[in-house]
Order: C-alpha cells, then structure tokens, then sequence
C-alpha cells in the first residue's frame, strides 16, 4: 500500500455497533478508508495484514480491553514504526490516561465524541506537514 493510502486508512476499534458506524461513516465523509472491528483480538489480526495509518480504539471492551491492544500494538514489532492510536473511552479516568500514554497512545479523547476535537487529532498526526 502507498504511503498516502496508508496514512488515510484509519482502524475503529470498538464494541458497539453504533460508535463503529457513526466514526466510519463520517470519516469516509472526510476522505478517509475507515475499516471497523467488534475486537481487540481481529483489531491485532488487521494489523499484521495491513498497517492502518491510524488506530481509534476504545478501552473498555469485553474479552481484550483496549489498553491491552494499545499495549500489543506498540510491542508487535520493534524494528518497525508501528501505527499511531488514539484512545476513544466513555469513561474519562486520569490514571487510565495516563497508563495510555505512558504506554504510547497519541491522544486520549471521551465519548461522545466531538468530532471536531477527533478531526484534529487525526489530521496533526497523519498530515502533520499541512
């Protein structure tokens, strides 16, 4: 994939259908490839298939939480940059951001969702030279 495409492909990662669906749709408004899974675990397996230019992903989810996937993400492979993530929660917990970014989340953003503040985040990070 070109590094143009890769940068517009952006992960949704959350258990809730209707979250998955608002973000994809309004980030396909905006020009981007959204791509949304129900799991960390199939957030993990997109990955290792095709490197999304950015990860959005929620941190309460049953089975792996996201703080989990945050945490794999970054361990996949060191030799290699790997993708962004910016944490999507309901419940905004200092301590949990924290632990976010120490472990190398690029920003932190609660539900619901501004999409303007969400908009931002996600331009500076993948268009950082406009």
């Amino acid at each position: 994939m070109d590094e143009v495409k890769q940068r517009k492909y952006i992960l949704v990662v959350d258990d809730d259908p209707k979250i998955l669906k608002l973000l994809t749709l309004r980030l396909a408004q905006e020009g981007y490839r959204a791509v949304a899974v129900e799991s960390g675990e199939s957030a993990l397996a997109h990955i290792k298939i095709e490197k999304p230019g950015l990860v959005l992903l929620d941190i309460m989810m049953p089975g792996m939480s996201g703080s989990e996937v945050l945490e794999k993400i970054k361990a996949m492979d060191p030799n290699v940059p790997v993708c962004p993530v910016c944490i999507v929660t309901a419940v905004y917990d200092e301590e949990e951001g924290k632990r976010c970014f120490a472990a190398g989340a690029y920003e932190y953003i609660t539900k619901p969702i501004d999409f303007e503040q969400l908009k931002k985040a996600v331009l500076i990070k993948l268009f950082p030279e406009e």
